[in-house]
């Protein structure tokens, strides 16, 4: 079957490789995949910069595929359902899965990062962690697990209606929290140093308060609230000179929420972080009910992902086509393979 590897940094081999075992174990479902999202998580990994990752690996997280057979009792899945995938495989019984934090297992392991991902034609996954729609697209349901970082980190944050959020960072990860932030009703800010993704941001996302950040952002930060600042920020770009800045332009009891993530440390000035009593999370992945919440805002149209998908390439044709979109004036928002 047709199968996208990831050999090396920086070398991707279009390939040949077996059928999975049809023999399927109670639970297991076989699924067509048809639709790839590439995320940040495969940039990284493309650059060698990800962290948790070995070489060789097929990547492939955001899926969009096609149920061929299952054969779990419990699931009202049948051949023909389109899907998203949950690429989180918990253990289940570890102190995070037992308290619902399937998220952050002990054990994780997500495809297309840990193990072998869905870059290919078809692959086996537990049929608990397919999610289906008859109203969303391919392309739709590739995009529920982006949606779904977002989506929980802005629900580890508890935004509260009109409150000033910042937004650091206007990238995949960063423009997945825009809609959940608005949908709470929150007053969105969003910094990025490219005017393009700023651009993208008020016309594509309706966001009103945008902030180069080649600039003074925290002036900028306090003439937009009257001197209060944020109350949630949020940093979507994994760089720690961002992640540290973010103590600065946090209010006092406010929130910050790390959803990006880097290979190192945060430091922070201790004094600072207590006298304005700041609370400070780290969000990873999402969860089953987070799947089940942005389908359902999908289908009935709160959150819109027509602007996302800006750059498709077959999957024979990733190999030559993947070096344009890494240019910098390529524009790449959201890039889609389809098998």
């Amino acid at each position: 079957m047709n199968t996208l590897i990831l050999e090396n940094p920086q070398q991707f081999r279009f390939a040949q490789t077996d059928e999975p075992d049809l023999t399927l174990a109670p639970g297991q479902a076989l699924v067509r995949v048809r639709r790839v999202g590439i995320c940040g998580t495969d940039w990284h990994a493309y650059h060698g910069r990800q962290p948790f990752f070995t070489y060789p690996r097929i990547l492939g997280h955001e899926l969009g595929v096609v149920v061929e057979a299952v054969k779990d009792p419990a699931s009202d899945l049948k051949p023909g359902d389109k899907c998203s995938v949950e690429p989180y495989m918990n253990c289940g019984v570890c102190i995070a899965c037992r308290r619902g934090k399937t998220n952050c297992c002990a054990k994780l392991n997500v495809i297309g990062v840990h193990t072998d991902g869905g870059m290919r034609e078809r692959i086996v996954l537990p049929a608990r962690k397919l999610h289906k729609s008859d109203k969303l697209t391919l392309e739709q349901l590739a995009l529920v697990e982006t949606l779904g970082i977002g989506g929980h980190a802005v629900d580890r944050a508890a935004i509260e209606r009109d409150e000033w959020v910042l937004i650091i960072g206007a990238g995949p990860i960063g423009l997945s929290i825009i809609p959940f932030a608005k949908a709470a009703g929150a007053r969105v800010i969003v910094t990025d140093v490219s005017e393009s993704r700023l651009a993208f941001c008020q016309k594509q996302m309706g966001v009103q308060h945008m902030i180069d950040a080649r600039g003074d952002v925290l002036a900028e930060l306090k003439r937009l609230t009257n001197e209060d600042l944020p109350t949630a920020v949020f940093d979507a770009t994994g760089a720690p000179a961002s992640m540290m800045k973010t103590f600065d332009c946090i209010a006092p009891g406010g929130r910050i929420i790390f959803v990006g993530l880097f290979q190192g440390d945060v430091t922070f000035n201790d004094p600072n972080f207590h006298r304005r009593e700041i609370s400070l999370l780290g969000s990873r992945n999402a969860r089953a009910s987070d799947f089940k919440r942005i389908i359902k805002m999908m289908e009935d149209g709160t959150v819109d992902t027509t602007p996302w998908i800006t750059h498709r390439a077959a999957c024979n044709q990733l190999v030559q086509t993947l070096p344009d979109w890494l240019k910098p004036d390529a524009g790449v928002i959201k890039a889609m393979v389809e098998f």
